[in-house]
This record gives structure tokens, sequence and C-alpha cells, in this order.
């Protein structure tokens, strides 16, 4: 089974930006379209976004349409969340996942394989 590792969370003013990477395991990385989720304390998993295999297609939630930017680095096995304008309310742990188990790409169930998490904390 891949292993997925996030970082690249941490604090930061309302208004700023940070970078998350998730990088996998598995060789087969660059065959897998790879999901972004997040979850606020006593809140559901929340769809962040998602991106294609080839890095050709990108999805984002309402939420983030505009501040966030997925891509890819298939040659280095890495998935990145580009996270900018951030506001408080996008204080959350965020995961990445891959192995989609088909469904709505939107649905947590939709995904077999997930990370550890990363905090991100907006101040405002």
């Amino acid at each position: 089974q891949v292993q997925l590792v996030e970082s690249g969370g941490g604090l930061v003013q309302a208004g700023g930006s940070l970078r998350l990477s998730c990088a996998a395991s598995r060789r087969t990385f660059s065959n897998s379209a790879m999901g972004w989720f997040r979850q606020a304390p006593g809140k559901e998993r929340e769809f962040v976004g998602f991106i294609s295999w080839s890095g050709g297609f990108t999805y984002y939630a309402d939420s983030v349409k505009g501040r966030f930017t997925i891509s890819r680095d298939n040659a280095k096995n890495t998935v990145y969340l580009e996270m900018n304008s951030l506001k408080p309310e996008d204080t959350a742990v965020y995961y990445c996942a891959t192995d989609s188990r088909g469904g709505v790409y939107y649905s947590a169930a939709s995904w077999g394989s997930w990370g550890q998490g990363t905090q991100v904390t907006v101040s405002s």
C-alpha cells in the first residue's frame, strides 16, 4: 500500500500563503489521481480539490476556487497544494489521498489511501 506524507503546514496570518506537499512512496504515483481534503475540529472531512494523474485536469471546491492551486511533479512522486489569500476558516488538518475507488471524487469514501495530515492554522 502506498504511503503518503504531507508537510508544509504551519501558522500563518490571514491573507498569507502556504504550500503543502504530499510525497508518495509508490512508483505508480504517476498513474494515480490525487485528492486534497481538510478537516476542522468538530467537522466532517471536506473536499478541497483533486488533480488527474497527468496533471492536466484539476477541480476545486467553491470555497477555495481562485485561491488554492493543486499541481504535481510525477518525477518526484509529489503533489502540491498552493494556498493563497488564506482565511481563518481555512484552519484545518489537511490530508492528501490517492487510490480512487470510483464514485464521486468529492467524497472522502471514494479514496482508499490517506496521509497522516498536516495542520494549517490561519490567525485573524
